[in-house]
């Protein structure tokens, strides 16, 4: 089953849930039991790491963000 990311769209509070592909635009309750409405956003994710001959991943170097010489410090 596939994750699924949903927002509240009064305060922007983000949920995760795993749900089958047909329920992902179902409604969802307001894990809070606020009332709160929560809509379905598109979520990204990232890998870290090169593939390497095989299909394992090499190991991750650097930051997330991109910067190749270590965690970021905003």
């Amino acid at each position: 089953m596939p994750l699924y990311e949903y927002t509240c769209e009064a305060d922007g509070e983000t949920i995760t849930l795993l749900r089958p592909k047909r329920d992902a635009d179902k409604p969802v309750d307001d894990p809070a039991g606020r009332g709160r409405v929560f809509v379905r956003r598109h979520s990204t994710f990232q890998v870290n790491g090169a593939a390497r001959p095989g299909g394992t991943a090499a190991p991750s170097r650097g930051c997330s963000c991109g910067n190749p010489h270590g965690p970021c410090h905003s």
